[in-house]
């Protein structure tokens, strides 16, 4: 036994030290391929976690649609721009920078047009100037943009003025390991020469279109770059010297002063997002231009004039939206530097990364092997959510980032390859008893009796149940219109998928499937409680999910013939009726020696089968038996049909339609009627079947006639039965008439 236990061992952890060569392989040679699926991992934990405050130091002047409105459309003047600077550093603002570029010159400024119309005249206001001169007098720092791809004759070449020293340490002389650009978008010459400083505002989104780390340097000409935001701090923190430290893998921090901002490889720090949109005080920029705003907020604060409004084109997708403010993004990477709450990839990270890929692929092959079989998914479960909420900790309490993607691979493939070596060395014997019952029993019930092996679980018992039978209509019709035996199958295989899902989904046992028609049950072998009410749940939601696979049917061309059959014919290509009966049946496994099913029989069964071939004449979607409403606790919207005897019965049934679920919708779909129409029309239509069965013929045929003229009624046959009905018991009164209506065919 102990040699036994030690081979077993040494077999599982050779297995985990392979799978783990192979993972770490994927890792390190590979590391583009799991990327997104990583990131968006990491997407879900911001999620989790919800919004955090900001330190409040940031603002943005948002140059929104109610500004754009009173202002005019973008660009606005310069005039107005720097009269929005002057009111900001009149209420003493600490620092203001533009996530915006003036690329050209003011068009409305009246030199400007003066000069178009070559009118020569003194004193004539230069809004290019008056900004610019604003520009030098108040504490503004510009943005600009790199250009990244293009490299052609027709780029500006030219390069904003830093007045500090950037110094690279510990650099590799041989590899460039940030981001370089081909040129610039600047500001115009005078406004740029004027100002004090200036930083770029490139936002570069990943492969996946998403913005989860910004680059805080730039190389251009073999001269580095400050953002905005960094541009901001290093203002902010009267930085000369900013220091570049590398280590043998790229960029390791970014030095200002007291601060030391950890980064990527190549300068770019991810950013530990606050929340969604507006999670940072916003200011309109019209409120700015009237005065009309509490100093309070502005004394001493960071101010960064961008838009939020959609037409600028300044939006972004973020972990937490896909919609964001691109100024908003700086706010963020402005207010981590200033809290210090980073969020970053340490250099050991990769060595982590792989440690815990091995760690993990032996441990979890380890547990699952010696621990019974059907514990295997919650181990799975625990190593999962263990692994999950350490990194989700580490990310969030230490700003560690460590990759998501390879330990979940790693937990499930060990648990995949530690489950299958159990199956082949321990459970052979099982999965022989399983072919055994497959060939006898369906899936559902082949579980069950390995469950109760020892008892009499599947004799024949009586036991009440909801019996569910659904059939397909025109489906003559269909399968003539089918091209081949392959296509109709695939049509029905289309149908039959969807609506069997919705009745596992609802704890029944599918019993069979006979060509187009669906039988199913509640309540056996396993206890359902509430059963009835699970079989219409079902029930209406198949009726539900019929006008989606008709829209799927209708753009499929293997089935255009019978699109263009139904059309001809003013009906859908799929309609179906379903008829629900509850009662006491006989359950259990019944058949021969050579062949057996466990499978439902007596008068509740026939009863079912009779309600849905039923639905053609009283033209309902579902039928239902007095004996299953009687158990109904839910909301729906009923329609008395009829007290009948069906064929081979001799006692009266009454046999409801549901109409659909009786919720707070203007509109029910199975219908396409409002809610308060079909309770007005239903209203009338108990009161005429109460007439009806108080023989008081004359009085009833009124009110049938009258709804049947409605062109919006929801069921013209029961109406021209009614109406009928009552015209033959006018010509012969009937002698003790009790309401009750003989069926003498099935349907």
């Amino acid at each position: 036994m102990k040699n036994k236990f030690i081979k077993k061992t040494l077999i599982y952890s050779g297995i985990s030290f392979i799978l783990s060569i192979f993972l770490s392989f994927t890792y390190i040679f590979f590391p583009q391929l799991p990327e997104s699926f990583d990131s968006n991992l990491r997407d879900s934990f911001f999620k989790i976690r919800g919004e955090i405050p900001n330190n409040e130091n940031v603002f943005i002047i948002d140059i929104d649609e109610k500004a754009l409105k009173t202002l005019g459309q973008w660009p606005w003047s310069r005039d107005k721009i720097s009269k929005i600077l002057q009111n900001l550093t009149n209420a003493g603002i600490g620092i203001m920078a533009f996530d915006v570029v003036f690329a050209e010159e003011d068009r409305s400024s009246p030199h400007k047009i003066f000069n178009q119309y070559n009118v020569k005249m003194d004193n004539v206001p230069n809004y290019d100037k008056i900004f610019a001169k604003t520009i030098a007098t108040t504490p503004t720092i510009l943005g600009y943009q790199f250009e990244l791809e293009k490299d052609n004759e027709n780029i500006n070449k030219k390069a904003p003025q830093i007045p500090a020293i950037f110094v690279e340490r510990n650099k590799n002389s041989e590899e460039n390991y940030l981001i370089t650009a081909t040129g610039t978008i600047l500001n115009i010459p005078i406004v740029q020469e004027n100002a004090y400083s200036s930083g770029f505002f490139n936002n570069i989104p990943d492969e996946s279109g998403i913005i989860r780390s910004v680059p805080l340097i730039i190389s251009y000409n073999d001269i580095i770059y400050p953002s905005l935001a960094l541009e901001i701090l290093r203002v902010i923190t009267d930085t000369k010297r900013v220091e570049v430290n590398y280590d043998p893998y790229g960029v390791k921090n970014i030095k200002l002063n007291d601060i030391t901002i950890p980064t990527d490889r190549h300068g770019r720090i991810l950013v530990n997002f606050r929340g969604k949109e507006k999670n940072f005080r916003y200011i309109s920029a019209l409120d700015i231009y009237n005065n009309k705003f509490d100093k309070k907020y502005i004394e001493g604060k960071i101010a960064i004039i961008g838009t939020s409004a959609a037409g600028i084109l300044d939006l972004r997708a973020t972990p937490f939206e896909s919609v964001y403010p691109g100024v908003e993004v700086h706010a963020n990477v402005v207010d981590n530097i200033l809290t210090g709450d980073f969020i970053y990839k340490a250099s050991w990270t990769d060595g982590a990364n792989l440690a815990i890929i091995f760690a993990l692929s032996l441990v979890v092959m380890l547990a699952i092997t010696y621990t019974p079989f059907w514990c295997n998914p919650f181990i799975t479960l625990i190593f999962l959510g263990g692994i999950l909420y350490t990194l989700y900790y580490t990310l969030f309490t230490k700003g560690l980032v460590l990759n998501i993607f390879y330990p979940l691979v790693t937990i499930i493939l060990a648990a995949i390859i530690a489950t299958l070596l159990d199956y082949f060395f321990e459970i052979r014997q099982e999965e022989a008893i399983k072919k055994k019952f497959a060939s006898k029993v369906s899936k559902e019930v082949m579980d069950s009796l390995l469950l109760h092996t020892n008892n009499n679980t599947f004799s024949a018992t009586q036991k009440e149940i909801t019996v569910f039978f659904s059939d397909v209509r025109n489906f003559t019709n269909i399968s003539e219109s089918m091209p081949s035996a392959n296509v109709l199958i695939e049509f029905l295989n289309e149908y039959m998928d969807p609506m069997t899902d919705i009745i596992i989904k609802e704890k029944g046992t599918v019993d069979k499937f006979i060509g187009d028609a669906i039988m199913a049950y509640w309540n056996a072998p396993g206890s359902v409680p509430d059963h009835a009410e699970r079989a219409v749940i079902a029930t209406l939601n198949q009726l539900h999910m019929i006008d989606e696979l008709n829209k799927k049917v209708r753009q499929d061309p293997r089935f255009k013939n019978t699109v263009k059959m139904s059309d001809k014919m003013g009906v859908d290509p799929i309609e179906i009726g379903i008829g629900l009966n509850t009662g006491i049946a006989v359950v259990g496994e019944m058949g021969s020696k050579q062949r057996s099913d466990y499978t439902v029989i007596g008068d509740p069964i026939n009863l079912g089968a009779r309600l849905e071939s039923l639905c053609k004449y009283y033209n309902s979607k579902c039928n239902i038996s007095n004996f299953t409403k009687e158990q109904l606790k839910g909301n729906y919207i009923y329609r008395f049909l009829d007290l009948v005897t069906v064929k081979g019965k001799s006692e009266p049934v009454e046999i409801w339609q549901i109409h659909d679920y009786d919720r707070d919708e203007s509109e029910h779909k199975l219908y396409k009627v409002s809610k308060q129409k079909l309770k007005e029309e239903l209203e009338l239509y108990h009161n005429a079947i109460e007439l009806y069965k108080a023989s008081k013929f004359d009085e009833a045929l009124n009110i049938f006639k009258e709804v049947n003229s409605w062109e919006d009624k929801t069921n013209k046959n029961i109406y021209d039965i009614y109406i009928e009905r009552c015209e033959h018991f006018i010509s012969n009164p009937p002698e003790n008439f009790n309401g009750v209506f003989e069926h003498t065919t099935k349907g």
